[in-house]
């Protein structure tokens, strides 16, 4: 007999899990006028799977409504049943769309960006991962034996990712033992945040089907290289041309571009607790650990917070759509909606103030005396979640953006898994991570 399959309904939450319920898949009609019930204060689980404060209690309901473009089928063994799961908007009981949903967060910032200056961000994410079933051998950093110790998992993945609209690009080995990296093509909008919890969710389950796993954790070992998630970028008009390459201007930016991410680079001390969301990202977050530390920005830098990308000058190579930007000091403890949503707010911060790229940084900032920071205008960013957290307290422009209760709620959330995580050594703290990432 034929069996009926299961589909998730899901959502990213605020610890970047995702987390739903199922429906037959032959009714997604009744899901979509409907959608599918949810507490608020679901969203208030944190990564380890406790509740401890949450601004709702018991009280409350929500609709998870899914955007069945996003919808993923992954036919990966003929004999077990296909995995289906979709990404939801957060909706009040009338369809309104709730204060508090990460997604939501992200369309209206990028509405904003569309109304007030006609430019749409085009983005692409890239993820580092631990996969567990490749054979470790000594000195296979970026390795083609690398690729072979991995056996059929990499063809499995990106076949898997193409047949989900995902656009897979690559696909290679990392400097880490056992890492990889997975990339996609850039796309506008939000489907670019969609692109990155689907790449997560469906290397995660390809693994699981070779009977291993795929840890997309910060930090695998303290001191040791993590895995990080970088964010490409550039600005599009309505037509899908570009407005971020002048070669008549600074750094060959336009004027748009450059006041987008000079907001960026302003505010990124007051949002690093949103890309860099758990206590072990600030293990990766240190000098020389080809990762970012200072809110500055660089060309050709892997050292810097903002790089400016290579532009290759061979023939049949057009610089306007090649050129584009680098946010580096982001992981996957982080929900890429909010991601993209603190660049976006920010960048509009930039964009209407019309603010200035500050002076490239040409050294790391960390060699630098402090009056020579002062002078690029190059600050530390937050050493901790904890003082991440307090920065993001008192950001005016992410409260008013996020609004009140979103903005509460999300600290909230992130002092619950500081608590959780008082007590135990470094070892204990990476080992829970690694579990839930």
């Amino acid at each position: 007999m034929k069996q009926k399959e299961i589909v998730m309904a899901c959502i990213c939450d605020y610890a970047s899990q995702m987390r739903g319920k199922g429906y037959w898949t032959d009714k997604p009609d009744k899901a979509l006028a409907g959608g599918v019930g949810l507490a608020p204060t679901n969203l208030m689980i944190t990564t380890f799977g406790d509740i401890l404060n949450t601004p709702w209690g018991a009280k409350g309901d929500l609709l998870m409504v899914p955007d069945m473009q996003t919808k993923v089928t992954l036919d990966l063994d003929t004999e077990k049943s296909r995995e289906h799961f979709v990404l939801c908007d957060l909706k009040n009981l009338d369809g309104s769309a709730w204060e508090c949903c990460p997604r939501d967060w992200l369309k209206r910032g990028l509405q904003k960006l569309q109304d007030e200056f006609g430019l749409s961000l085009k983005s692409a994410f890239e993820h580092e991962f631990h996969y567990s079933g490749a054979n470790k051998k000594l000195g296979n950093a970026y390795g083609l034996d690398a690729m072979r110790l991995q056996g059929e998992f990499a063809h499995t993945l990106m076949n898997a990712l193409e047949a989900n609209g995902v656009a897979p690009e690559m696909f290679m080995p990392e400097y880490g033992e056992q890492q990889y990296e997975a990339t996609c093509n850039a796309s506008i909008g939000i489907e670019s945040a969609d692109r990155a919890i689907k790449l997560r969710e469906i290397t995660r389950s390809v693994a699981r089907h070779f009977g291993e796993k795929a840890t997309f954790s910060p930090i695998m070992q303290m001191g040791k290289v993590g895995n990080g998630v970088h964010l490409h970028y550039s600005l599009v008009d309505q037509n899908g041309n570009s407005q971020s390459y002048d070669p008549t201007k600074l750094h060959s930016m336009t004027n748009q571009m450059a006041s987008f991410t000079a907001g960026i680079l302003q505010t990124m001390p007051e949002f690093i607790a949103l890309t860099a969301s758990s206590v072990v990202s600030y293990d990766r977050l240190k000098p020389n650990r080809w990762s970012a530390t200072y809110n500055n920005i660089a060309n050709k830098n892997r050292e810097a917070s903002i790089r400016i990308c290579p532009l290759p000058t061979i023939d049949d190579i057009d610089p306007y759509k090649r050129f584009n930007l680098e946010f580096r000091p982001a992981d996957a403890s982080a929900n890429p909606y909010m991601v993209l949503g603190a660049l976006v707010w920010s960048g509009i911060d930039g964009l209407k103030k019309n603010l200035k790229l500050p002076t490239l940084t040409e050294d790391n900032p960390e060699a630098l005396s402090i009056d020579q920071q002062k002078a690029l205008g190059v600050v530390r960013l937050p050493q901790s979640l904890d003082e991440a957290l307090k920065k993001l307290e008192q950001s005016q422009l992410m409260k008013s953006s996020m609004g009140d209760l979103f903005h509460q709620a999300y600290i909230m959330h992130k002092k619950s898994e500081l608590a959780l995580l008082k007590g135990l050594n470094d070892d204990e703290v990476v080992s829970r991570y690694a579990q839930c990432y």
